[in-house]
């Protein structure tokens, strides 16, 4: 389905009850759903929890400052900030950026398409737990982040383990029957991703897989010459709070049917 929704149609979704409820109690049970009866759990107790030995493995690979787009509950940004690196989470879900700012982590409620301090200047933007899927276009996502990420840029993301090329139209919803407004949504296994990515000037230098999850860190090709502007650039230390884009987040392998 190739619907695409502006980011604030997004933004709105995730922001509604279903997903805020389960942030804050810190569990769910949460589901991607579909029209026709798909549903894909969303681990919502592992985004709650603290970083796990497959998290770290992503970390150890993170170079300079850090953009965690969609953050969610902040475990990894939290992480992060717990070593030192400058490291900044962004995140549509106002309970996601208050529960990272209160984990020491920092944090802003903002789209990854709207403006954000330090664009071109971020060395790792980090797409994980199905954040990959953000907006529903992935080729519109890796345009955006190869703006925001500095020269030679590090995006390191999180895939489907299988070959997966889809473009959904979903709610967040709940076992209470809550649910969020529709918005588009994508999930993407690494070739996928790759043949997206190549021609937007994306080289992949690592693949790797753990706990059952999949990833794939890609290379900015971009020159200095066509490094973005940043309006109103903040040091990635700052201690403002800053807005995240978080179009979606959901996570699990695969869908399974609606009971």
């Amino acid at each position: 389905m190739s619907t695409v929704l502006p980011p604030e149609a997004t933004a709105g979704a995730w922001g509604a009850d279903p997903y805020a409820y389960a942030v804050r109690a810190g569990r769910g049970p949460l589901f991607l759903s579909r029209g026709d009866g798909w549903l894909l759990p969303l681990e919502v107790e592992r985004w709650c929890a603290r970083a796990d030995a497959d998290d770290l493995e992503v970390l150890r690979r993170c170079e300079g400052a850090v953009l965690d787009v969609g953050c969610g509950p902040g475990r990894l940004v939290a992480e992060l900030a717990a070593r030192d690196v400058p490291v900044l989470g962004i995140d549509v879900s106002e309970a996601a950026v208050a529960r990272t700012t209160a984990l020491g982590g920092r944090a802003l409620r903002r789209s990854v398409f709207a403006p954000l301090p330090d664009e071109g200047r971020w060395g790792t933007a980090l797409l994980v737990d199905g954040n990959v899927g953000i907006g529903g276009d992935p080729r519109a996502l890796l345009d955006r982040l190869r703006g925001l990420l500095a020269p030679g840029g590090l995006l390191i993301a999180e895939t489907v383990p299988a070959d997966v090329d889809e473009r959904v139209l979903v709610r967040v919803t709940d076992a209470l029957g809550r649910s969020s407004a529709p918005f588009p949504w994508a999930r993407l296994g690494t070739p996928a991703l790759l043949r997206h990515a190549r021609p937007l000037g994306w080289r992949a230098v690592d693949q790797w897989t753990a706990g059952g999850r999949c990833f794939v860190a890609l290379r900015s090709r971009r020159s200095r010459r066509s490094r973005s502007r940043s309006s109103s650039a903040e040091p990635p230390k700052s201690a403002a709070l800053i807005s995240s884009q978080r179009a979606a987040k959901p996570s699990g392998d695969s869908p399974v049917t609606a009971r």
